[in-house]
């Protein structure tokens, strides 16, 4: 029998995650008052917001600058005309953007603003305002950075190496939560009145992804106990670099690369969007528009930039070759000129003054941070091609909460991007103030509780407790071959790549329900089928069982979506026998698709895991809440509720 650790702690509430998001919550805790409270990561340097960005992060707010005007009424209308976001959390995310923005700002972080203090800011996708502002490719790691010094500075315990693989709940409340501490071999029980999961999107799930390689989310774990999952059918998806990971937007795009794609020897070098376009599809114009409209939308196939992220597809899944950037020799072997580009493009390059040369040079002069970021990371791209792939990038959907950010299980809350706040079509860069309105949500939620006094435990709670510890060990016991074989590896690159082949941005709906049976079979039987050589795997192992719940639920959303045959919306284009195939020569059947039918444009698909059944509902998204801003009624309900 294999000997584990075990400790216990009791806190009144946990925060799960050490992201901008997590770090916001444990702060807005501390300062409501709350303060037995306790922040666990896995590894707290890992994470989405600590390790990613693009050319220019965008974070969303209201505009505060500038004669254009603008209202939290405007803004939330915006958000809701992405479709499929419920009203309320449009309302919220807008009125109290300008609030945590501000908090951001006298956190340190250096949001550019004119002379007279107006914090300028610019359009960003999906928005009707100029609403974006950023400070540069790493605006979400500065936030992580500077929310964190503010949490440490409290003296907020903050414990590293808490590896979560099971969260407790009785019959309608969360209890508390199991982590595994791999360094120490040992379980850790941690029991609390609430818990605020801030543990990103599941990304672990696919392979192909932009996400940071030590991100892998912790949704499956809430989706196993019943928590339910909202617009899990939502994703968006881009072009972005393999090593490093790094979204290729804006910049990259506009400075028109040349798109090449190779066998996997190096043999066989085509710049293959001649493959498939003709000169009339002004193949340049595409390249450059692609990075006004990096993140694929299935409605820029047939007269957009999305038809490269297609292309890119055949060639990398569909026909097994790998996909590159060549920024030293222009596409097609043309110069710049007014003949190749549109009007919009031609001058777009010609006010940057860079109408000359290769794109890398081009690059340097439009964007020199752009070149330098991946020279920092061991790339000249000056001298070698960048390899490229159509990735995973941001879950729109997630565990479906309330105006309080709180789960369907009381006391378990979801912020940032585990939550599925986020409609089909997001502004760009709303994920961020998302993270930072939702936790600060969850935070006034649990403060209203009024009880900060360390949690007492139950017989009943310790004896949930004990079950769940005693099945993992089983688990783990179960799956130790004797003769240390393992199998773990390869179940890992097998599971991930599948759903980067079937579950992303291209969807079939024979194979998804093919792969379905295969998950369902390994939930039922995970330690039969999935062998370990000894302790150093078990955190690969739990972290692995986390995953295939994830997919399971996940591909059973976009399978009942795919039944319904009502077309293809957002980042994600849905095999259709009634449909069009994008334009182009050589186009494989299946990507033959139609676009979304009108009657589900708003609905919103909700999702329960039983067991291994899972039940779905659809409904309409929620309006705006209408509101009666009448001062001397809000004093009234404010001084009722707030000021108790």
């Amino acid at each position: 029998m294999i000997q584990f650790g075990l400790k216990s702690y009791s806190y009144n509430t946990i925060v799960v995650g050490t992201g901008a998001a997590g770090y916001n919550a444990a702060d807005s805790l501390y300062q409501l008052g709350v303060k037995n409270i306790v922040v666990l990561s896995e590894r707290i340097l890992s994470g989405t917001s600590r390790n990613t960005g693009s050319d220019k992060q965008t974070y969303y707010k209201l505009s505060l600058s500038g004669d254009s005007p603008d209202s939290i009424g405007q803004m939330a209308q915006s958000y809701f005309d992405g479709k499929c976001m419920d009203g309320e959390h449009a309302l919220i995310e807008s009125a109290l953007s300008a609030r945590c923005f501000f908090k951001l700002v006298n956190l340190g972080i250096p949001f550019p603003h004119n002379a007279y203090g107006e914090y300028v800011g610019y359009k960003t996708d999906h928005d009707s305002a100029s609403r974006g502002t950023s400070v540069g490719p790493y605006t979400s790691k500065m936030m992580t950075e500077c929310l964190e010094k503010a949490v440490l500075e409290k003296g907020i315990e903050v414990l590293d190496n808490q590896q979560v693989v099971r969260l407790l709940r009785d019959e309608e409340h969360i209890i508390g939560l199991i982590t595994y501490n791999s360094k120490e071999n040992e379980f850790s029980v941690f029991f609390a009145k609430n818990i605020i999961l801030a543990t990103g999107g599941p990304a672990g799930m696919y392979a192909s992804s932009v996400y940071p390689a030590s991100q892998f989310g912790a949704t499956g774990f809430a989706l196993e106990i019943g928590a339910t999952g909202k617009n899990l059918t939502e994703w968006q998806s881009g072009l972005a670099s393999v090593s490093p990971r790094w979204n290729v937007s804006g910049s990259y795009m506009q400075v028109i690369p040349r798109f090449v794609s190779k066998e996997n020897d190096g043999s066989d070098e085509r710049e293959f969007l001649y493959d498939y376009l003709g000169e009339e599809d002004k193949i340049e114009d595409l390249i450059f528009f692609k990075g006004y409209q990096w993140p694929f939308d299935v409605r820029k196939i047939i007269s957009g930039s999305s038809i490269i992220d297609v292309l890119v597809y055949i060639e990398r899944f569909l026909k097994n070759r790998r996909v590159y950037l060549d920024f030293t020799r222009n596409s097609g072997g043309k110069d710049l000129n007014e003949k190749n580009l549109s009007a919009e493009a031609y001058s777009y390059i010609k006010n940057a003054g860079v109408c000359f040369g290769t794109p890398v040079e081009r690059l340097k002069k439009m964007n020199m941070p752009a070149y330098k970021l991946f020279l920092e990371k061991g790339i000249d791209i000056e001298k070698e091609m960048l390899e490229i792939n159509l990735c995973i990038q941001h879950n729109n959907g997630g565990l479906s909460v309330d105006e309080n950010w709180e789960t369907n299980i009381k006391g378990l809350y979801a912020v940032g991007e585990v939550a599925g706040t986020h409609g089909v079509y997001r502004p760009g860069g709303s994920a961020l103030n998302s993270g930072q309105v939702g936790s600060l949500k969850a935070a006034l939620s649990i403060c209203k509780k009024h009880d900060y006094n360390e949690m007492m435990v139950s017989d009943k709670e310790r004896a949930i407790a004990d079950m769940h510890l005693k099945d993992i060990r089983l688990l783990i016991e179960s799956a130790v071959t004797p003769d240390g074989k393992s199998n773990l590896n390869y179940y890992f690159d097998v599971l991930r790549s599948r759903m980067s082949q079937i579950g992303a941005a291209i969807r079939d709906k024979n194979a998804i329900e093919e792969y379905l049976v295969v998950l369902k079979d390994l939930i039922v039987n995970f330690s039969k089928r999935i062998n370990i050589s000894g302790l150093h795997q078990v955190d690969n192992f739990l972290r692995l069982r986390g995953i295939v719940i994830s997919q399971y639920v996940y591909l059973a959303a976009m399978l009942d979506y795919a039944k319904r045959e009502k077309g293809s919306r957002g980042s994600a284009l849905y095999s259709s026998k009634n449909g069009d195939l994008p334009k182009g020569k050589n186009i494989p059947e299946l990507l033959r698709f139609q676009l979304e039918d009108e009657s589900t444009e708003n609905m919103i698909q909700e999702i329960t895991l039983s067991e291994t059944e899972c039940s779905i509902q659809w409904r309409n998204a929620r309006s705006i809440p209408f509101r009666n801003n009448f001062f001397e009624n809000v004093w009234k309900e404010y001084n009722k509720f707030f000021m108790q």
